[in-house]
């Protein structure tokens, strides 16, 4: 047995009315749906309806977007106290209004307008493929200088290389012919010394002379060249002369050559130029070809001698 059978007052009484709160909830709503659903625009009409428009004007211009009215906000209802109940679930929120735009009217073209247009962007075409084409004629040009100028300077380095070479040659020549000029110094020194000793030893012997019946000399011996001592030098040194100019007149360089005791050359110089250098230069060098002058009949070779030579002579 329960309490609640024993003791009713422990039973709370049973509430009234509960009918017609659900009925005025339901009224309610329906209500707010009907008002959300009038304030909405609906529009069935199709939104590409044809436009006609006439230009009153050159310049097109865009209107501006149609007016559409705000939609009114529902109106407030303050509900009434009521019991609690359970809340009804949320309704889906209503559509946002679908702007409608107006298709906008294609604007009359001049064709003159237009050829125009395409002309001036033909001409930047052109213009702009001619700029192109210069700066690639530019770069190429500028490449072709820049190889010319390293082929120059590559050129002038070799140039420089073979000059420096050549005067190191130079150099090397120059020192050995200033050797063989020492040289030749020294042994003219050394045949000097010789012959100052001979003529020493032939003062010394002057009693004993060997000379002919005919003799005006005062040595001992006779110390100039026999009569064909000159032709046996010219036939040594002719050969030895390289000259290929032509001349008009036979002329004739002096030369003075000095000897060592074995007929070594150690010395020569111009003592009568011809005046002409190619043939004084041309006589020099074949005296230093020849380098030694033959003895005479007697074994001996004079210290100095004076010869003379013509280029005729060579014919």
């Amino acid at each position: 047995m329960s309490l609640a059978s024993d003791r009713p007052e422990f039973v709370p009484p049973k509430t009234s009315g509960h009918g017609r709160a659900i009925g005025l909830a339901v009224l309610a709503h329906a209500f707010l749906i009907a008002a959300l659903t009038w304030g909405v625009g609906w529009k069935r009409e199709s939104t590409n309806a044809p436009v006609q428009a006439e230009l009153w004007s050159t310049t097109v211009q865009q209107a501006a977007p149609a007016l559409v009215e705000p939609t009114p906000p529902p109106p407030q209802i303050e509900p009434k106290p009521e019991p609690k109940v359970e809340p009804p679930p949320p309704l889906p929120k209503p559509a946002k209004p679908v702007k409608v735009v107006e298709p906008e009217p294609e604007p009359k073209v001049d064709p003159q307008i237009a050829i125009e247009k395409a002309k001036k962007e033909e001409k930047k075409k052109l213009e702009k493929k001619k700029a192109d084409d210069d700066k690639e004629k530019a770069k190429a040009l500028a490449k072709k200088e820049a190889e010319e100028e390293a082929a120059e300077e590559a050129k002038l380095a070799a140039l420089d290389k073979k000059k420096r070479a050549l005067e190191a040659k130079k150099l090397e020549a120059k020192k050995a012919a200033d050797a063989k000029a020492a040289e030749n110094d020294k042994k003219y020194e050394v045949s000097l010394k010789a012959a100052r000793e001979a003529n020493l030893k032939r003062i010394a012997g002057i009693a004993g002379a060997s000379g002919g019946e005919t003799a005006t000399g005062t040595a001992k011996q006779s110390t100039g060249p026999s009569a064909g001592y000159a032709g046996r030098v010219s036939a040594r040194v002719k050969p030895n002369i390289v000259f290929t100019a032509e001349v008009s007149s036979n002329i004739e360089a002096g030369v003075e050559v000095r000897t060592s005791p074995d007929g070594i050359i150690t010395g020569r110089k111009i003592i009568k130029s011809s005046g002409n250098k190619a043939w004084d230069d041309a006589v020099l060098r074949a005296l230093d070809k020849t380098e030694i002058l033959p003895k005479d009949t007697d074994g001996r070779v004079p210290s100095t001698l004076e010869m003379y030579f013509k280029p005729k002579d060579l014919l």
